[in-house]
């Protein structure tokens, strides 16, 4: 039985030579930290393209093989799937895929501006001020006409 307390789970798309074409594939990428605090590489897939279907196929190999429990799944999305195999792990949002899921919805002219913002957040020493700060720049955000992305923002700091 193998417990995990925390997991990356992770999805690029790479260019491959496939009979003399140049082609995309998707390799998935399975990383544990194991109780003593050692990473292992639980897998490694390939397939067509990155889709839902295919993160259960991956989640029901890691189940079968022995992976027991996850405390905390370090994901972008797959929120849902993961609890189908382990109910009781915690959630995070892949801080990458965070930036790169805000920075889709600001104006290029504002990537920069904004970047200073999310930085500023994330350099808080402590959860409070971090929060304290998110709310300011949820506040700017707004002021900016960018309130998809406040409220995005915001979304992402009222877990506890």
């Amino acid at each position: 039985m193998l417990i995990y307390p925390s997991a990356y789970l992770d999805c690029i798309v790479v260019k491959i030579r496939q009979d003399k074409k140049v082609i995309n594939k998707a390799v998935y990428l399975a990383l544990g930290v194991n109780l003593d605090g050692h990473k292992a590489l639980l897998g490694l897939w390939l397939s067509e393209h990155e889709g839902a279907k295919f993160w259960l196929n991956v989640l029901t190999e890691l189940h079968n093989r022995g992976v027991r429990d996850i405390l905390i799944a370090c994901v972008d999305g797959l929120k849902e799937s993961i609890g189908d195999f382990y109910p009781e792990a915690g959630w995070q949002r892949c801080i990458v895929h965070f930036y790169r899921n805000v920075f889709s919805h600001v104006p290029r002219g504002r990537v920069k501006e904004v970047s200073r913002m999310l930085q500023a957040i994330h350099a808080s020493e402590y959860l409070e001020s971090a929060r304290h700060k998110a709310t300011e720049v949820e506040k700017k955000l707004r002021d900016m006409k960018l309130s998809s992305v406040a409220d995005w923002l915001g979304s992402a700091w009222k877990r506890p």
